[in-house]
């Protein structure tokens, strides 16, 4: 749940066709959201009024989370760990936010995050047919993908052009259907308060996706426009009550990405290529990440927030790998899959049109299986936890895309998307070259043991060095850490060609070999697996009236659910929530069970029977951090921060039964802010 997980999963929209969602199941579209269920079930009549307000009052955080406005001067409720980014960029050694916490004593105090952006969903439109024009059934799967993206490009072009907005074009079921979601955008956001780390992440890594918990993972921020607080219409009020066992909750977010609708060769692809990679390259980059912060002081300080978001993919990872090698879960899919085909089976004319599909899906991945190691280390996750290689590509890509004509281009590189793209290349975030030497070289390393050392993108990127010393040359070779050299190459392909910056030099190296892995997999993957699952979904739309859910995007969402404990494997009744009087028997003497200062002094303030963390049913996913958990009145009564371990299978399967989403109590909050920090000037705001 503390990040948006970034995995590409081909979601072909059929395989819960002959099954109805079970109570609490479902990441719904906010234009499609199963009023009559939740009435039926909880007795709650769900407006459309309700319904825009908990759009308008939600937000994206782009770095990859949820957040809320919680007053009419543009204050930001979301995560710790969402803000942890802002948090340890605007952290030096003498004030160090992320260790001590932060509390601005006024707004002239808040502190402007280097490159955060927030999205306001202010609009949705279907423009599936617009988007499916641009090509024929006869045209082939190649040409038709291309074509589709220029589509887009064009249809988000026009919007902005138009609105001002931002505008993206969003693929549904895989190309079953594509939305144009309307943004309004704020790039001025600034830190208002912050808990210190150690009771916003109490438990550390050892405790991440568990319950019981005792954190308080919140973060206030506040959005800016034009140099003064945003007036906002539309934001969430804090309840006075908080939740009891049994309550209804909603929960507005943007999770990163499900596999619900994969089907039993697209998991078995994840299972047994895709996500052991992945797993194995989170494991050797956090073995990197702590070693380097043994170093000292400054390395352990500098590597905090790089070695928290790695070690909580790697945890995501162990999950949903554990859900892929559950047989029962396997075997649940298979029998979905099977029942689907004899549905197809029964009518001629579909028996004919779908008959082939699983054949052909089988055979793309196969295909897919041959390239998708190097693919995915030079392409998709190539230098991951560098910022100065992303900064790098993106200037060496920026100077060559921006001259195409927009339909051509890479898509992260089309014309609607580029202030938001400009705002994170042109960042005044700081680079520690010492931390890129260390995580580059453990990249370069794991990349020559995967494709070996002959494999010629590992020649070009090592250049007959070890992994360590080419690391140590293309960094300490690098002006990058200056914008307006970033600048100066951006704008000039022929500066970026002849330039002797060392991080230049390997983005150069690396990307014809990245490029032409692109390439191969857009044409001979997504394009056969998008021109299928688009058939299958027309058909499935026909038969089934288009009513269940699409797999995650990271965009807005609406899950609910019931506020309900359950019981562990033993039998072990688990309370659903935990008060502030279980945080202290739990402090230690060591990390990561070591209570901050500031609450050693308040304990006997502070009233032991607050509420402190609970949990719910709600269907949530990475990417639904810092979501706030609203009850029916349209109120803040938690915010959502993780899922128990059980959850993680969830990810392809939704169950109840132990599977949790956690969240911190609105009661917690306001307790911690009164009697831990003082912050009457906050209270205030959020009327109390």
């Amino acid at each position: 749940m503390r990040r948006k997980y970034q995995i590409s999963a081909f979601c072909l929209v059929f395989l819960f066709s002959s099954l109805p969602a079970t109570a609490d199941e479902g990441i719904w579209l906010f234009n499609a959201f199963p009023r009559q269920a939740v009435e039926k079930a909880y007795g709650f009549r769900v407006t459309g009024e309700f319904l825009n307000h908990l759009q308008q009052s939600a937000v994206r955080f782009n770095n990859g989370g949820t957040g809320s406005f919680v007053s009419a001067s543009g204050l930001l409720f979301t995560n710790h760990h969402v803000g942890a980014d802002c948090i340890q960029k605007l952290s030096t050694a003498q004030n160090d936010y992320m260790r001590d916490g932060f509390l601005a004593a006024s707004q002239p105090d808040e502190r402007r995050c280097p490159d955060l952006e927030v999205n306001v969903l202010r609009r949705i439109e279907d423009v599936t047919a617009k988007v499916e024009a641009a090509a024929t059934p006869q045209t082939p799967p190649a040409e038709a993908n291309r074509l589709r993206k220029a589509a887009m490009n064009s249809i988000e072009k026009a919007c902005s052009a138009s609105t001002g907005l931002r505008c993206d074009v969003v693929t549904l079921y895989a190309g079953g259907r594509y939305h144009l979601y309307q943004y309004k955008k704020y790039t001025d956001i600034r830190l208002v308060m912050a808990p210190e780390f150690g009771i916003a992440f109490f438990g550390g890594d050892e405790e991440n996706f568990t319950f019981p918990r005792y954190d308080l993972d919140i973060t206030f921020f506040r959005a800016y426009e034009n140099g003064q607080p945003a007036r906002i219409d539309q934001y969430f009020r804090w309840s006075r009550t908080g939740v009891k066992e049994g309550d209804l909750a909603f929960v507005p977010g943007n999770p990163g990405s499900t596999g619900r609708l994969m089907t039993v060769t697209e998991l078995e692809f994840s299972r047994d290529v895709s996500y052991p990679l992945i797993h194995r390259r989170l494991q050797s980059l956090i073995a990197a990440l702590e070693t380097y912060r043994a170093r000292g002081a400054a390395e352990e300080r500098i590597g905090q927030e790089n070695l928290f978001s790695q070690q909580n993919s790697f945890k995501a990872y162990t999950g949903f790998l554990s859900g892929l090698r559950d047989q029962a879960l396997m075997d649940r899919k298979r029998a979905q899959e099977k029942k689907l085909k004899a549905a197809i089976a029964v009518n001629p004319a579909e028996a004919a049109k779908f008959g082939k599909f699983w054949d052909e899906l089988s055979t793309t991945y196969a295909k897919y299986r041959t390239f998708y190691a190097p693919f995915w280390l030079l392409e998709r996750a190539a230098g991951s936890g560098s910022a100065l290689f992303q900064i790098a590509r993106d200037i060496v890509r920026y100077s060559v895309e921006t001259r195409k004509p927009d339909a051509e281009r890479l898509r992260e590189f089309a014309e609607s998307g580029l202030p938001s793209l400009e705002q994170s290349m042109y960042s005044e975030a700081p680079i520690h070259p010492s931390m890129e030497i260390a995580v580059l070289a453990d990249y370069f390393a794991f990349t020559e043991k995967q494709l070996g050392a002959g494999h010629p993108a590992v020649k070009a990127m090592l250049a007959g060095k070890t992994p360590q010393a080419a690391a140590q040359a293309c960094v300490e070779s690098s002006k990058l850490a200056g914008v307006a050299e970033r600048r100066r190459l951006a704008a000039d392909p022929a500066a970026v060609r002849a330039s002797n910056d060392g991080m230049i030099r390997l983005a150069l190296a690396i990307d014809p070999f990245a490029r032409q892995l692109r390439q191969r997999y857009e044409d001979e993957v997504e394009s056969i697996v998008t021109r299928a699952a688009s058939q299958i979904a027309q058909a499935r739309f026909a038969a089934f009236g288009g009513s269940e859910y699409p797999d995650a995007t990271f965009t807005l969402r609406l899950s609910y659910g019931a506020v309900r404990g359950y019981r562990e494997n033993s039998g072990k009744p688990v309370p659903f929530a935990t008060t502030f009087a279980g945080l202290y028997p739990k402090g230690r003497n060591r990390e990561p069970y070591i209570i901050p200062p500031s609450w050693l002094k308040a304990e006997s303030r502070l009233n032991l029977q607050t509420p402190f963390d609970f949990v719910t049913t709600a269907d949530t996913h990475g990417g639904n951090s810092g979501s706030a958990t609203v009850n029916t009145k349209g109120e803040v009564a938690g915010i959502l921060f993780d899922g128990n371990i059980e959850s993680l299978p969830n990810r392809f399967v939704y169950t109840s039964r132990q599977a949790r989403s956690v969240h911190v109590s609105s009661e917690a909050v306001i307790e911690a802010l009164r009697h831990v920090y003082g912050a009457t000037t906050l209270l205030r705001e959020l009327g109390f």
